[in-house]
C-alpha cells in the first residue's frame, strides 16, 4: 500500500509542477503555491459539489433516497477515515500499514450498516402486517 500511495503522491507532485510551468511560465500569472491551491482545490470543490447535488437531488426521489444519501456520505466519510489511519499508522511507525486493514474496517461498518437494515425491514414488515389486519378491521365493521 505505502508504494501505492507514494505512486498517487508523485503523480500529484507532477501535476502540481505542470500547473506552475503553465500558470506561471506560460501564462504568466505569478500565482503563488497559495493561489493555486486556491483557484484549483476551488474548481475542485465546486465541480465535485455539482456533481454530488445532482446525485443526490435524483436520489431523494427515491423511496429511501434520504436513507441512501446518507449511506453514501457515511461511507466516503468511512473511506477518507480508514485511510487517514492507515497512513498515520506508517508515518508514526505505530501499527501496519496494510490495505486489507482499510477493507476489513469498511468490511466492519458495511456489516452492521446491514443490520441496521435488516432491523429496520422487520420493523417495516411487521407495520406492514399491522395495517392489514387493521384494514381487515375496519371493513368488518361496516
Amino acid at each position: 500500500m505505502k508504494d501505492g500511495i507514494t505512486f498517487i503522491v508523485e503523480i500529484v507532485n507532477n501535476i502540481h509542477d505542470i500547473l506552475i510551468v503553465i500558470l506561471n511560465d506560460i501564462l504568466g500569472l505569478q500565482m503563488t503555491d497559495k493561489d493555486m491551491h486556491f483557484w484549483i482545490m476551488g474548481f475542485i470543490g465546486i465541480f465535485t459539489f455539482a456533481c454530488v447535488f445532482v446525485i443526490s437531488k435524483w436520489l431523494s426521489k427515491f423511496p429511501f433516497g434520504i436513507q441512501l444519501i446518507a449511506f453514501l456520505y457515511t461511507l466516503t466519510f468511512m473511506v477518507v477515515l480508514v485511510f487517514a489511519i492507515e497512513i498515520q499508522q506508517a508515518i508514526t511507525n505505530r501499527g501496519n500499514m496494510e490495505f486489507i486493514d482499510a477493507i476489513i474496517g469498511m468490511w466492519g461498518f458495511i456489516a452492521l450498516f446491514l443490520v441496521y437494515v435488516g432491523i429496520v425491514a422487520f420493523f417495516m414488515i411487521i407495520k406492514l402486517i399491522v395495517g392489514k389486519f387493521k384494514r381487515k378491521d375496519d371493513d368488518i365493521e361496516m
